[in-house]
């Protein structure tokens, strides 16, 4: 296989790139995950992991996928055969939909046409008609990986509470965190659902459940068999900075050092910032060329990726091939409904100006290359914009 000079643009929208420190930081030797040394890591990460989730609550990490937190998050509230409300904004949320289906939940799912966030008042107007209150939690996705949705989860909670109804609200924020402005308790959350390799900047292999004084009360009325995913010899372990099984030791000492950059040296607040104004640059050059985005909303743009529509008679895995092909870069493929019709454009973690305007200098030449009718200047368009508010 040639040689390809430089480094390979990995622009999906998860996993995103691994600052080099980060790595080094994992390149260290096992330690006793029994001995003190450990307990004292442990400890560290999981008081600092609270300030990424903006709660007091505790944070349980589990060595897995971003699947595995949603598994662990129903099975630890709910009981076989109880019913759940879920939103149908992209693929992920069908994906857990699916998920809570086949552990024995019984998910009713309010349909969405995958260019919107969730309704707010389609949730109450639901909850409403529940009088016997047998929807026991409302499940929902924060920022929709598949579509560049961001849902506006204050809202979400603020529609429940109108209600006056007892349903627990559980949110999957695995692409939003540490990169979109996310706030366990202030918008009321009982079980916030996360993983390593987006936002906190981490190789796969970590998941996250934050988990509110409601959603304790409710594990210990779940009626799930569960061992691997239960909460309480986590919390119990945790207590000491330990774990029930091995941990993923040097994911965590990764982890700490990512704390370290998003909490300590850049800060949540300027994060933010960072990754709204990248995703504007994003836009502004998608409208330049004459495309759209899928997201319709203004406000609900994600500041972790845009996804983008190509016209029809194009095909988008085309010009993503083209693009990784000619230029070494991957782009993220549509997903389920919008498979071949739109490419997702990356652009959270560990990125600046330049990898943005490299990333959309890649866009621009591939979409030419593969036939798509553009107009020529979304980079110079970016660039514009990025120098402006430099």
């Amino acid at each position: 296989m040639a040689h390809r000079a430089g480094r390979h643009f990995l622009q999906i929208p998860g996993p995103s790139p691994v600052p080099e420190r980060v790595l080094r930081a994992m390149d260290m030797q096992v330690i006793d995950h029994r001995g003190p040394e450990f307990g004292e890591l442990g400890a560290r990460v999981l008081e600092k992991l609270k300030g990424v989730f903006k709660t007091e609550c505790p944070v349980i990490v589990f060595p897995a996928s971003g699947t595995g937190a949603w598994e662990a998050a129903l099975v630890n509230v709910l009981s076989p055969g109880d019913k759940v409300l879920m939103y149908e904004t992209g693929q992920f949320a069908t994906l857990w939909d699916e998920l809570a289906n086949r552990i024995g939940i019984v998910p009713e799912f309010i349909g969405g046409d995958w260019r919107h966030g969730v309704d707010p008042e389609k949730i109450a107007a639901r909850l409403r008609e529940d009088t016997d209150h047998e929807i026991k939690a409302v499940c929902c996705v924060h920022n929709e990986t598949s579509t560049g949705v961001t849902s506006r989860i204050a809202n979400v909670r603020k529609a429940i509470d109108s209600t006056g109804h007892p349903a627990l609200f559980m949110v999957d924020t695995i692409s939003g965190l540490g990169s979109a402005d996310y706030r366990h308790d202030e918008w009321g959350v009982d079980v916030t659902i996360t993983g390593s390799q987006k936002g906190l900047m981490l190789p796969p292999g970590l998941s996250f459940n934050c988990v509110s004084k409601k959603a304790l009360d409710a594990h210990e009325n779940s009626g799930f068999q569960k061992s691997y995913w239960d909460w309480g010899p986590m919390l119990g372990n945790n207590a000491s900075g330990f774990f029930p099984y091995t941990p993923a030791t040097n994911l965590l000492y990764g982890l700490e050092e990512a704390l370290k950059i998003i909490l300590d040296e850049e800060g949540l607040e300027n994060i933010f910032v960072r990754h709204q104004r990248h995703a504007k640059a994003t836009r502004i050059a998608v409208e330049a060329w004459g495309l759209e985005t899928l997201c319709q909303v203004e406000e609900e743009h994600s500041p972790v990726l845009t996804a983008v529509v190509v016209p029809d008679g194009h095909d988008a895995d085309h010009v993503r091939k083209i693009i990784h092909d000619k230029f070494d870069m991957s782009l993220g493929t549509g997903l389920g409904k919008v498979k071949g019709k739109v490419f997702r454009i990356g652009h959270l973690g560990d990125i600046n100006d330049l990898t943005l305007l490299g990333a959309l200098s890649g866009v621009e030449m591939g979409l030419e290359l593969a036939g798509v009718p553009i107009t020529k200047g979304g980079v110079q368009a970016a660039m514009d914009y990025l120098a402006k508010t430099a």
